[in-house]
Formats: C-alpha cells, structure tokens, sequence
C-alpha cells in the first residue's frame, strides 16, 4: 500500500476538508482529491461520505483511519527514540497526572524545571483520565496508583493522604473541631461524589458524608476545594502536599486522614534513553526530596 497515500488519507480524515488536509501537506485541493480516489479503487472501497459541510468517514474508513493513526503514533515514538539519542534537552515533552496534583503541587515547581533546561517545552495535560503511554498518548504520567500496564518503567515518588483543612480566619470565626461530630456545625468542601478521585479520598468524603452536615460545597477538582478553603468557605477534604505550599492552612482533626495513595511516575519503556524524560524524572525526584525535607522542617512528617 502507497505510505504517501496512507498519509494524504490521514491528513484528509483528521481535517475532515480536502481544503484543509491540502492547507497542511502544503498540496492542492485538486491534487489531494486524485490521491484519495487512487487510494479509493486500490482498496475498491469508498472512505468518505461527501457531503458540504464536510467529510465524513465510512465504516471502511474508520477501520483505515484507526491503522493510520496508529501508525502515526509509532512513527512519532521511533522520532523521539531517534532524536533523544542525539540531542541535549530540548524539544517537546507531554506531561499528564490529575488536576489537583499538576496544579498545586507540580506547577508551581516548573520554573526551577525551565532555569535548567529552557528550550524544553512541556505540555501539561490535567486530567483524571489515564492516557495510553505505549500509543504516545503522552511521555510520561505522574498517577495516583500504579500503572497496570507491563510494557511501562514506573518509580514510586512518595505516598500522600487526604486531610481536613480550614483557613485561620474560618475557624477564629466559626470555632475549632475538638472531635469528628461538630463537623456538623460546619461547611464541607470536598470533591463531588460522582466526579473521578482516588479511592482513599472518596472514602473519606463517604465517612463525612454519614454525618448530618449543616452545609455542603463540591467541586469537582482539588484547584477548586482549596479556592473555596482559602477563602474562608469552611473545611476542606485536601492531599496532604498543600501544607508545604500553603502553610497558613490549620490541618483540623489530624488523627482524621484517609488510607495512603501511592504516587507513581510512569514513562514507556522504549523511551528508557530519552534525555527529556530523564531530565524530568530526576527534576520530580530532586523535587519529592525538598518537599519532604520541608516538611520535616514543618513538624509535618
């Protein structure tokens, strides 16, 4: 089968416009017509409905445009195998791990990453969904449990837990807790029920749950919980982490905490020599030890 073809087809799926795919590839509308027709009667199949919004693929062509992709996702890693075992550290490196732990505790850390290295482009990609690092959904992924994958190289960074947390001024105003039944004198802020969170801290927020809690604020991420905290809105559900961040925070009932998470680091094992990932792996680890040795400083471990 034609690669240059394969190519042109899957610039044309991916767009859903000749105009577009040609607009990309650098080729007339005219010309990426003629490959997808050639490409059309060697497979003596029809890829595309033709309609004038736009293209739409056929059941033929979404069986094409799934081997393509994957292709293109091979191609990208061999690319990056390649280039890593030549180049400093630069380039394009995708980052993925939940919302709450990339923007309180991994970004806020990333200027030390770019003093180092600045031609290094990161893209942070926050999500509760685990991406698929074999298809080169991302590079590496900082997860709140070991990966299941076998083809993966995964390092356990440290363990954390889920606390209560309440501003200064909240509790001067609305009192201290002395035990776990006057948290129904207070707001809880915790993570939706339905929303995607770790186990250990949905447990937790369930436990609470069973009290006849006065008033109640959820948020579906972590960002939101601690905005609601900081603001003096009640007692928040928290990972432990943010004491080393936001120090001005009172931990109430600190006997109340949830089971420990494990916090994995995962990259695919054909990037074991990528100079980006080792430069981002050593950075997290370097990063785990300050942040444990202030917390010692702290009293906190």
């Amino acid at each position: 089968m034609d690669w240059d073809k394969l190519r042109i087809f899957h610039a044309v799926a991916d767009a859903g416009s000749l105009t577009h795919a040609g607009d990309k590839l650098n080729l007339s509308q005219s010309a990426v017509s003629r490959q997808i027709r050639a490409l059309e009667e060697a497979l003596n199949a029809t890829l595309f409905h033709r309609h004038a919004r736009g293209l739409i693929l056929t059941e033929q062509g979404e069986l094409l445009f799934d081997a393509t992709a994957a292709m293109s996702k091979r191609l990208e890693a061999a690319s990056a195998r390649i280039r890593d075992s030549e180049e400093e550290v630069f380039g394009e490196l995708r980052v993925t791990t939940t919302f709450g732990f990339g923007a309180l505790w991994l970004a806020p850390r990333l200027p030390k990453l770019y003093e180092k290295y600045p031609d290094l482009k990161v893209d942070l990609m926050l999500e509760e969904r685990v991406l698929d690092l074999p298809m080169r959904e991302a590079d590496v992924a900082i997860r709140m449990k070991e990966p299941s994958q076998a083809d993966l190289i995964r390092k356990k960074l440290m363990t954390i837990r889920m606390c209560l947390f309440a501003s200064r001024d909240y509790l001067d105003r609305e009192g201290t807790l002395t035990e776990l039944s006057d948290i129904v004198d207070h707001r809880l802020i915790c993570q939706s029920p339905s929303s995607d969170q770790v186990a250990a801290g949905a447990s937790l927020v369930q436990h609470l749950m069973t009290y006849d809690i006065r008033s109640l604020l959820t948020v579906n991420n972590y960002f939101g919980v601690l905005q609601g905290v900081i603001h003096n809105l009640g007692i928040g559900v928290l990972p432990d982490y943010i004491t080393e961040d936001f120090p001005d925070l009172i931990r109430v009932l600190p006997d109340l905490e949830s089971a420990e998470v494990p916090v994995f680091l995962a990259y695919p094992e054909e990037l074991r020599q990528s100079k980006r990932i080792a430069a981002f792996r050593d950075f997290v680890q370097d990063e785990i030890i300050q942040h444990r040795k202030q917390l010692r400083q702290l009293g906190k471990l």
